[in-house]
């Protein structure tokens, strides 16, 4: 009997004219980690939607356990033991953790829902993977990388033979990152595959046994992961080698120009007492764990928190946002963590969401102008390389990393002198990532002044001039990035816990 849980042959798809999947074939084995690799809009997504009864196949067959199979939705997937946790998190946030595991299958015991059994088989769920996490639980009070985790289990839940993990680790700190790879091993002695998608490259090297890499919908490169190289890897992504991860930091600061003074919050979680002063043409760095206020402070700084006490000073003036309006009109643009909770209007095309926050602009005689708008999407898909068919596309069929190409765009349309970025790159292939630091450096060589959170350590000490490291809601130090290091910033993200 063969030890292929799951093989593609031949999978092709096609959206209208633009071809996705060309003739792919994949093959996973039982109690193995597939990673999946490729640039954004390569086929990743679209390749695990056709397996999961999302997309229907245009060509080629999908075995499971040799037994071909061609699922209608999701539903019928799960049924047969094929789980898929989204990068994208789709959950019921006002009902508890308990009815998010058991949407869909609800236990029943003389025709009522059996409450009791779903309490018992949750707590029992998370207590098998050693995870703290009460079932009753509502989902919205609960961070990104809680959730995360909770998507993970109710994969596990099922039973499944294979697992798809689509960026699993995104909202992830380094301690639940550890704790998702020891639930993969135990889980793979038992004989589950995984398929796990990630643009992180030491993670794919860390938990995977095999890797393949998708471009412009073609499979181009599978190896075992001990016999393959980081270059290898790249080079086969993005058809060309990257010389290095990062472009060089040219940008020279000039004075102070905004100045967070004494700035705390209102309501939780409360800002502590943060005090910083970021030079014009200066790249700042905000790293910290997850949940250290990292967000929350651009948030306030932008006018969507509101602040308790404290001051926002641009170049000696003393401001005070009571709206995200009022920072807009005095240049300060924010691109979100979530882009699609609240980073997009994901039912309309690009150029609804590149032109949305400067519509004045495009106006003539105070009438909007469509080729005025047109051009201004054209000008940020080619600015930004984004990967689509045309302006007219709805944004939810780009690719992750694509549709942050647009939300970006949308912002340099404004063309702002405070640029607030939250995780900018994340979910993002290297190369975009790439073409992505070397905006932000030429958008300081400019003159604008840019605060860049980022959960990835060598992405933060590789594109800043300086990091502020906060802990538990305060500012733990803020230290030159030429003159530090990990260690150093990981003992100040633990200051105050």
């Amino acid at each position: 009997m063969s030890d292929n849980v799951l093989e593609l042959k031949n999978l092709s798809k096609s959206f209208a004219k633009n071809k996705v999947l060309n003739s792919i074939d994949l093959t996973v084995k039982k109690g193995t980690v597939m990673g999946l690799m490729g640039e954004n809009g390569a086929g990743k997504s679209t390749m695990m939607k056709c397996l999961f009864g999302i997309y229907a196949k245009d060509e080629g067959q999908i075995f499971l356990d040799g037994k071909p199979i061609d699922f209608k939705n999701p539903k019928e997937a799960l049924e047969n033991g094929v789980a898929m946790v989204h990068q994208e998190l789709n959950q019921c946030l006002d009902r508890s953790v308990t009815d998010n595991l058991f949407l869909g299958r609800y236990p029943t015991r003389f025709g009522v829902i059996d409450e009791q059994k779903m309490f018992q088989e949750s707590s029992k769920l998370f207590a098998s993977l050693n995870m703290s996490v009460n079932p009753n639980t509502i989902m919205r009070t609960m961070s990104v990388s809680q959730r995360q985790m909770v998507e993970i289990a109710k994969a596990v839940s099922y039973n499944a033979k294979i697992i798809v993990l689509d960026e699993p680790t995104s909202s992830l700190t380094e301690p639940e990152v550890n704790k998702l790879f020891s639930i993969i091993r135990t889980l793979k002695e038992k004989g589950v595959a995984f398929v796990y998608i990630s643009h992180k490259m030491d993670e794919i090297f860390h938990i995977c046994d095999e890797v393949s890499v998708l471009r412009d919908g073609n499979m181009v490169y599978t190896s075992a992961i001990k016999e393959t190289a980081m270059d290898k890897l790249i080079s086969a992504m993005v058809g060309r080698s990257l010389d290095k991860r990062f472009p060089d930091v040219d940008n020279t600061p000039g004075a102070d120009y905004l100045e967070i003074r004494n700035l705390s919050t209102k309501y939780e979680p409360h800002l502590e007492d943060i005090s910083f002063k970021v030079k014009k043409g200066e790249i700042f760095g905000l790293y910290g764990l997850v949940g250290a206020g990292r967000s929350e402070l651009l948030e306030s700084i932008f006018g969507i928190r509101t602040i308790a006490t404290g001051e926002i000073i641009l170049d000696g003036r003393k401001l005070r946002f009571k709206s995200p309006k009022d920072a807009m009109d005095y240049n300060f643009a924010l691109v979100t963590e979530e882009r699609k909770l609240n980073g997009m209007f994901g039912k309309s095309s690009i150029e609804f969401n590149t032109t949305i926050t400067n519509l004045d602009s495009y106006k003539t005689a105070g009438i909007l102008s469509s080729k005025k708008m047109k051009d201004a999407a054209n000008r940020e898909i080619k600015r930004m390389h984004t990967k689509c068919v045309s302006a007219d596309e709805l944004i939810t069929s780009l690719s992750g990393g694509n549709q942050q190409k647009v939300i970006i765009g949308k912002w340099l349309e404004r063309e702002p002198d405070v640029f607030l970025l939250d995780e900018p790159t994340r979910g993002i292939d290297v190369g975009a990532k790439y073409e992505i630091y070397q905006l932000i450096i030429q958008m300081a060589k400019e003159g604008k002044t840019i605060i860049v959170v980022s959960s990835e350590m060598p992405e933060i000490l590789g594109i800043t001039n300086r990091i502020g490291v906060m802990s538990n809601h305060k500012l733990a130090g803020i230290v030159d990035t030429k003159d530090t290091d990990q260690e150093a910033l990981l003992r100040l993200s633990n200051k105050y816990l």
